[in-house]
């Protein structure tokens, strides 16, 4: 074999192996060689059928009148000194299938000094890979936006344009800091700079608060989270940023609500217990004073009725101090067994002896606060007893049924009664303070609005329905059995 025809042995082997598409052509296009990734690119099964054919048939025309003028300045120039070219362009294979691909031209090894390698890369995965990420990007609810090595915004997508009050096309190129507020733009190139050295996806700011500089001027607070993006030219970072202007206000609204409400209620009960105590002393001074006259029967039952009301408005005070250490949410946890839960309850209930006690309980055991979990038990079985109808006072006869079940997240309590239930447009009315289920029965109402508040501190919820499965009230409790982070954050 000669040398020219080992050399070119070795050439075709060489591309053979190649993991992208190759042919060899000369100065007019006409392919004398090409490998098995091309023709797969093309859609020809067999390499061999592209032999004698012309490079230019697979593109279109403006892209082919292109190619064959590089051909033209490459075999025109010294074969030392053929200059590479690559340009991407569109082809279309036999079955009319379009495909993104990038033209590299480079001069063939050894004595192919008349032909010329023109490699085949395409760019479909890569295409496809960058309109999704582009799709993804624009459509996220949350504001984004891509900056480069130097801190300057390339890419922005809408919802961070309008977070912002910027159209996108004032953004693209500025530098980020203006987005931030003066103070906060010294330490944050610092910082910027730290994290180019050592990138790692995380949350930017975090145990401290954040705030972006609005077009307005007005500073809003935000949550920011960075991560790299792979870009073979330069390093990109990707800043995901959450608005959460709603979140601060709410979050305010709720801790000056709580706050307000513990400082009524302890107010409330030192202010009302003195006058309280001295009406109780007056009273108790008067019977004194009194002692040993004959009085009226409707006047000893005027006294017992002032000692009664006062004994309620005291309770009520308790009630309402109570109502307000129900909103603290109780950090000791420990395993509990639901049997044994529900045991504790109707011990503590005072459940009557005519009364039929139901269990069913499906599911394992709970880790779970007990007082919360096991004083909101007792008080639906209380209630349950308490507002039956005609059996005040522990007597009459009913069925109470106490399921469980896991649901979720949620172990779910059911306490059902056959009792006479709720009154239609009564079943959130009744969770509010002061509002009692049943007129003609004892307490001043806080008992479910108690309940209903010491449940949602600790991340769960109760309702009721009427008529449940025994034709009374139906309380559900849904107590988180796995909890939210946002649960568990002091």
């Amino acid at each position: 074999m000669t040398v020219a025809l080992q050399n070119q042995a070795d050439v075709h082997l060489a591309l053979t192996h190649a993991p992208i598409g190759a042919m060899i052509i000369d100065r007019a296009g006409v392919i004398s060689w090409a490998n098995q990734p091309l023709a797969a690119l093309l859609g020809e099964p067999d390499p061999a059928a592209l032999r004698l054919t012309l490079a230019f048939a697979w593109l279109p025309q403006d892209e082919a009148e292109i190619l064959q003028q590089m051909l033209d300045l490459f075999f025109a120039a010294p074969v030392e000194a053929r200059p590479a070219w690559s340009r991407v362009v569109t082809i279309k294979a036999l079955e009319g299938i379009e495909q993104t691909v990038e033209l590299t031209l480079t001069s063939a090894p050894g004595d192919f000094d008349k032909r010329a390698i023109l490699w085949f890369q395409s760019l479909t995965r890569q295409t496809i890979a960058e309109r999704r990420f582009t799709q993804i990007f624009e459509n996220l609810p949350l504001g984004a936006l891509v900056v480069d090595s130097r801190q300057r915004v390339v890419q922005v997508n809408s919802a961070l344009a309008a977070e912002f009050g910027y159209p996108r096309e004032e953004l693209v190129g500025q530098p980020l800091e203006m987005l931030l507020p003066p103070r906060y733009r010294a330490p944050h190139g610092e910082h910027v700079a730290g994290y180019i050295a050592a990138p790692s996806s995380r949350m930017m700011g975090s145990g401290r608060d954040l705030t972006g500089l609005h077009r307005s001027g007005q500073e809003i607070p935000v949550e920011i989270a960075l991560t790299r993006l792979e870009n073979g030219a330069q390093p990109m970072f990707m800043a995901i940023v959450s608005d959460i202007s709603s979140r601060k206000r709410g979050e305010t609204a709720l801790q000056q609500t709580n706050a307000q409400l513990e400082e009524f209620t302890y107010v409330a009960s030192h202010d009302l217990r003195s006058p309280l105590r001295g009406i109780a002393d007056l009273v108790t001074w008067i019977r004194e004073d009194l002692a040993g006259t004959t009085l009226p029967e409707d006047v000893e039952h005027n006294f017992e009725r002032i000692a009664l009301r006062i004994d309620r408005a005291e309770q009520m005070i308790d009630d309402l101090l109570s109502y307000a250490r129900a909103g603290v949410q109780d950090r000791h946890r420990e395993t509990i067994s639901p049997a044994d839960l529900v045991d504790e309850a109707l011990g503590l209930a005072l459940v009557p002896d005519g009364f039929t006690v139901e269990i069913d309980l499906q599911g394992g055991d709970i880790v779970a606060p007990r007082a919360p979990l096991a004083t909101s038990l007792r008080n639906l079985i209380g209630n349950a007893v308490k507002h039956h109808g005609g059996n005040e006072n522990g007597s009459g006869t009913g069925h109470i049924r106490i399921a469980m079940r896991e649901e979720g997240r949620f172990s779910v309590f059911t306490v059902d009664d056959d009792g006479q239930g709720i009154a239609p447009g009564n079943e959130e009315r009744i969770f509010k303070l002061f509002h009692r289920a049943s007129p003609g029965t004892s307490g001043d109402g806080v008992g479910l609005a108690f309940t209903r508040r010491m449940i949602n501190a600790h991340g769960g919820m109760v309702t009721v329905r009427s008529p449940g499965s025994l034709g009374g009230a139906s309380f559900e409790i849904h107590w988180p059995r796995i909890l939210l982070k946002e649960n568990e954050d002091d």
